[in-house]
């Protein structure tokens, strides 16, 4: 894992519309004389690299807490309405003019994916365990994630100044984010990412069962709790950053299990490295793809993660 990271993190400085040499990232990062170089270096390709390790290690992380938590394969925050949610909340928040600075919309964010991630657990609750599929869980987080873009769209269009903030957000991207981005979310992600890692032993005990977990000692409503507060911290705390990022959950989690196992506490710094070297490695290709242009992160990730969700459907055979 800490190869791959690195891996990706020197990709993400060195590749680009301008490609630079080992040496020259070497020494913009040692002794930067204010070059060409350094510049890009400093100043755009260093902070976005390290906004992408903290965003993708976020949702990595509440990806696999989230599949845990609904013993369901197909969890993630994307799909399962939370970074809708979130954005639904920022765009009201700049709607009524409360959410100027950066600690506000991260404020406004954590709110909306707290009350995304209880939408869905709430009526997942009211459904019964026994009575919802896998696939009948994601066909309902789609129709949250749906019902709140479309609120999201309609607030949107009839307000142009609130369209405008909206365009921040409406593809989720690692460019065009200042330096201070990552140091504002950071308290967030800290708490989402210590919450979830106190969770590691009874999410063990929750994958028997709520019976057999109660029979372990394990307060099964306490940690839903728990897990639906830690997945708020890291979606909210992602979005606020950079925007709606889907489908980085889903592949981080279902790669670390497949590296790791189940035991959440190897599991989840597992999911955060593989989801954060995922990020970087779509934004590097985002930079390449598109010539002269860049390709946001966002859109490389859905192209990618729909046929994974798909092929992640037929190879587990499924069915309503």
């Amino acid at each position: 894992m800490v190869a791959a990271l690195s891996f990706a993190v020197i990709l993400s400085l060195v590749l680009g519309s301008r490609t630079l040499s080992l040496g020259d990232v070497w020494a913009a990062l040692t002794s930067p004389s204010g070059t060409d170089a350094d510049i890009v270096v400093l100043d755009l390709r260093l902070p976005r690299t390290l906004l992408g390790l903290v965003v993708g290690g976020c949702l990595g992380v509440a990806g696999a807490v989230m599949q845990t938590l609904t013993r369901n394969p197909l969890a993630e925050p994307g799909l399962f309405g939370v970074s809708a949610g979130s954005s639904l909340a920022v765009v009201i928040g700049l709607q009524v003019a409360a959410a100027s600075s950066m600690t506000a919309q991260v404020g406004w964010a954590l709110g909306g994916a707290l009350a995304a991630t209880a939408l869905v657990f709430g009526v997942t609750a009211r459904l019964g365990a026994s009575g919802v599929s896998p696939v009948t869980l994601a066909v309902m987080g789609v129709a949250v994630s749906a019902a709140l873009a479309a609120i999201t769209s309609a607030i949107v269009l009839l307000d142009a100044d609130t369209l405008d903030g909206y365009r921040f957000w409406a593809v989720g991207a690692l460019s065009g984010r200042g330096s201070a981005v990552a140091a504002q979310v950071l308290p967030f992600v800290a708490a989402g990412l210590a919450l979830a890692m106190l969770c590691a032993r009874d999410l063990d005990h929750f994958l028997l069962g709520d019976d057999l977990a109660i029979s372990l000692g394990v307060r099964v409503t306490r940690l839903r709790l728990a897990g639906i507060l830690a997945i708020a911290l890291l979606t909210g705390a992602a979005v606020a950053a950079c925007g709606p990022i889907a489908f980085i959950g889903l592949l981080a989690a279902h790669a670390g299990r497949a590296l790791v196992g189940t035991r959440h506490l190897l599991l989840l710094p597992v999911c955060a490295a593989l989801g954060a070297a995922a990020l970087l490695l779509a934004d590097v290709v985002g930079r390449l793809v598109a010539g002269t242009g860049e390709l946001q992160v966002g859109v490389v990730l859905g192209a990618v993660g729909g046929p994974l969700f798909l092929a992640t459907v037929a190879r587990r055979r499924i069915v309503l």
